[in-house]
């Protein structure tokens, strides 16, 4: 799946003077700068023959040789842990992750994350950055997930992430009665007291989400939620930021909010509900590899669902 294979082209005129890191940006566009740098600086790359350091500016006319040939990113271990696959090819993989998966190893989640999932069920993953994936969602988060298999489709993702061409919708279950949906667009960043926690600050990255009213409740407002940006914890810090809390997020939900006359069997699945009523439902890109769009639904999962149905009954 990533066997070497050398390439070759010619500077072109109006790539004179350039270094020649940026100027292989231009020739070669399925691989990120950074990677070129690195075939660069390990000799994988030649300019008429020779090696030469990143900052070399070309001249124009010469001719370029890349062996480009993926080596191991990581020294995780492959771990026998199970995964819905929803969709699978030679250059990208659509998981459905459920709630309590952590997906990066971090710490005090040095194995048993999906990284290490993914290292089982498919070992050539071990040359992609981050085992191929491309975006993460939260550990107590449910749903869908893109991977990568080759270092070309991981570059053509991470710049359908930037470009803000991904489709990614989620649906959340906040505290509160909205009465109609909206934009927020406010930065996020580190919070100034907490470095585990983010919030709207001055001076943060820029952040945009989009949300609609799916369904409503007494004392609840089921939302969907589209992502223009993707910062951490982006629609939990957002939505907190305008009143409207997760339920069940311990970081940013406040103190937990019973409402008023609800019933036994609603009250016990509030209190048992011990993560961010938070699912990624769906996910749409253009294929790397043949730039057609494809998109995919995750069902709500049952303890998501649940939740609803007695949020549902106390309505009746």
């Amino acid at each position: 799946m990533n066997s070497p294979r050398t390439l070759t082209a010619e500077i072109t005129d109006d790539l004179a003077g350039l270094r020649i890191d940026k100027a292989m940006s231009s020739l070669f566009p399925d691989y990120s700068r950074s990677r070129l740098q690195e075939w660069i600086r390990s000799g994988a790359a030649t300019v008429d023959g020779v090696t030469v350091p990143t900052k070399h500016k070309v001249l124009g006319g010469e001719h370029i040789a890349l062996r480009a040939e993926a080596e191991t990113s990581t020294d995780l271990q492959a771990q026998d842990i199970p995964i819905h696959v929803v969709f699978e090819d030679d250059a990208v993989l659509i998981l459905d992750k459920p709630a309590g998966l952590v997906v990066h190893p971090a710490a005090g989640h040095h194995d048993g994350t999906l990284q290490n999932a993914l290292l089982n069920h498919c070992p050539a993953l071990a040359a992609i950055p981050r085992c191929g994936i491309v975006h993460r969602i939260d550990k107590d988060t449910s749903g869908l997930l893109m991977v990568a298999k080759t270092l070309e489709s991981h570059k053509q993702l991470v710049d359908q992430l930037q470009s803000r061409s991904v489709h990614r919708e989620y649906l959340a279950l906040v505290h509160g009665a909205m009465t109609g949906g909206g934009t927020i667009d406010e930065p996020i960043g580190r919070h100034s007291s907490d470095r585990k926690r983010f919030a709207v600050r001055h001076g943060g990255k820029p952040a945009i989400t989009h949300y609609r009213i799916a369904e409503r409740f007494d004392a609840h407002t089921l939302v969907a939620v589209k992502l223009e940006t993707g910062r951490t914890h982006q629609i939990r810090v957002h939505m907190s930021h305008i009143h409207y809390p997760l339920v069940g997020d311990p970081v940013y939900g406040g103190r937990p909010r019973i409402p008023a006359g609800a019933s036994q069997t609603l009250l016990e699945t509030l209190r048992h509900f011990r993560r961010q009523a938070l699912h990624a439902a769906s996910l749409g890109i253009l294929h790397p590899t043949t730039g057609i769009h494809m998109e995919w639904e995750s069902p709500i999962p049952d303890d998501f669902t649940a939740l609803l149905d007695a949020l549902r009954a106390q309505q009746t």
